[in-house]
């Protein structure tokens, strides 16, 4: 049998301990029980998303209104090279 060496915040540990032990698990059976379900699922076993809503800059904002509109817009490139040497000539 493998052995599974992590590093957490001691917080996070004692935390997770208690939650674990209040759902009558140990941390090492709640760790197997993910990796079990992670290869059940061939991915992470929850939804991943972002904690909070990032709204774009400014500048991230008129690049988006350029895409809507078509505006300042080049190429298309025939080659990785070319497109490099676009963005060079900025």
């Amino acid at each position: 049998m493998a052995t599974i060496q992590i590093r957490m915040d001691d917080g996070m540990k004692v935390a997770a301990d208690s939650l674990f032990s209040d759902l009558g698990l140990d941390t090492s059976t709640a760790v197997r029980m993910f990796i079990a379900a992670a290869l059940e699922m061939n991915g992470i076993p929850f939804a991943i998303k972002r904690t909070r809503d990032r709204k774009p800059n400014d500048e991230l904002r008129e690049a988006m209104e350029d895409i809507r509109l078509g505006r300042n817009l080049y190429g298309p490139y025939l080659t990785a090279d070319e497109a490099v040497r676009s963005m060079l000539e900025d």
